[in-house]
């Protein structure tokens, strides 16, 4: 059979991998396929990168849309990241009848309901398993393993730099800056590290997942952020000693009400598998309402992870190129998406982490406990740390479920205390059971 003929978009670290993999597991993949996968163009600033990493008769370019439009291509493997040219080329290899790959997450989530409308309307299909969390399949299990099941709620461990930091954070005492500092040495964080550690990043593979999860469009408009930078050291403590763990997770969960879509760091209970993934490594969570709960745990980044997933999707359109559309999987699981209001952050239910610094003056924790039970908020657990002096203290409580809007009027009247001097520390809780 004629072998099926990719152009590759990009030759950094994932290009890079994506050659590499294609030439040492050729024999596998022809195994599995049936036929050869051949890199026929490869573009990129770099032209001598293509020509020492790809084979010799590929036709090299400097120019991304010459490979978008060529005829001698059928897969375009977009990994050029970004979202201004990696967005127009795309756009142009799908009007040109060409199937798509890609690693970029960014630019899914925030144009991606236009590319898979377009790649609809012209019958090509666009595949994005590496744009979430690497190596791990999490595209494949909620597109079609989980095809059978009411997804309830997915969160995950899905940015390895915040990862790393909040674990050595843990480990170490360090504080944030300390191990941000570490990180970038290390190649973890970029010399600005804000796309990793204030959430970006997560959002925009939460996004992809929940709208693969429940239907949606793509919402990541309207994810909420909150990144790792405001976190002491003392409250990876408090939260050690409570029996919790704290890690960035993005969680997407379908209520009555309408879809919740978060990133924050969040208290998750030390007996949780997801408590215990630690350094870079990504985790994701998913709870459906047949097969219950299941983990996916590997690998979120580098080079070979992530070419792994960029072959497997190469491969499994070279398995439906020729196919009818209707025997394809939608690109977002379902063939009719519904539109679903996200929840504003103060609607959603959690339990929360307060950290409140007060003078030790009689009657400060009973007032505090007063104005929770005025919220309706019950406190389920209470710790007071003296700190600097006999006269400061340190009150750290864990509530029951509450509103996010009660919480913070609690919160409102807490700082307004006479003895509290500091603003009130306050994180999210979650129990992650079913």
């Amino acid at each position: 059979m004629q072998p099926i003929r990719i152009g590759i978009l990009g030759m950094g670290t994932v290009g890079g991998g994506t050659a590499k993999l294609l030439s040492e597991n050729a024999q596998e993949i022809t195994r599995r396929l049936g036929r050869e996968v051949r890199i026929s163009m490869a573009a990129s600033h770099n032209t001598d990168r293509i020509r020492k990493l790809c084979p010799s008769d590929t036709v090299v370019s400097d120019d991304v849309f010459q490979v978008a439009r060529s005829a001698d291509v059928d897969i375009v493997v977009e990994l050029i990241g970004g979202t201004d040219t990696a967005r127009e080329v795309v756009l142009c290899a799908i009007e040109n009848g060409k199937h798509v790959v890609t690693a970029n997450k960014k630019l899914l989530a925030e144009y991606g309901n236009e590319i898979f409308a377009l790649a609809a309307e012209k019958n090509v299909m666009v595949m994005f398993e590496a744009a979430v969390a690497g190596g791990i399949p999490i595209i494949k299990a909620l597109r079609e393993g989980l095809a059978a099941n009411r997804i309830k709620s997915v969160a995950g461990i899905i940015n390895g730099t915040s990862n790393f930091i909040l674990s050595n954070m843990r480990s170490h005492g360090s504080p944030f800056a300390e191990v941000l500092k570490q990180a970038q040495e290390l190649g973890y964080a970029e010399a600005d590290p804000t796309f990793d550690i204030e959430g970006h990043d997560a959002a925009h593979k939460l996004s992809i997942m929940s709208a693969l999860a429940f239907g949606t469009p793509i919402n990541f408009q309207h994810c909420y952020l909150e990144g790792i930078s405001k976190l002491e050291s003392q409250d990876i403590r408090y939260a050690e000693e409570l029996g919790y763990r704290i890690k960035l997770l993005g969680i997407t969960r379908k209520t009555d009400e309408g879809i919740e879509l978060r990133v924050h760091p969040t208290l998750v209970p030390e007996c949780r598998l997801l408590a215990q993934v630690e350094g870079v490594m990504n985790a994701v969570l998913v709870q459906s309402n047949m097969v219950g709960e299941t983990l996916y745990y590997g690998a979120g980044a580098g080079a070979a992870p992530t070419a792994s997933a960029v072959v497997a999707d190469i491969i499994d359109t070279a398995r439906l190129m020729h196919a009818a559309s209707e025997q394809r999987v939608p690109p977002l699981a379902f063939r009719c998406n519904e539109q679903l209001p996200v929840l504003p952050i103060d609607e959603i239910t959690s339990s929360y982490y307060l950290r409140v610094s007060a003078q030790d003056k009689p009657g400060v924790v009973a007032n505090i406990g007063r104005i929770l039970a005025e919220q309706s908020i019950s406190i389920e657990a209470l710790l007071q740390k003296g700190v600097i002096n006999h006269e400061n203290a340190e009150i750290v409580i864990l509530t029951h479920q509450s509103k996010e809007k009660h919480i913070k009027a609690a919160i409102a009247q807490i700082e307004a205390l006479e003895h509290v001097f500091e603003p009130v520390m306050m994180l999210r809780m979650e129990s992650l059971h079913g």
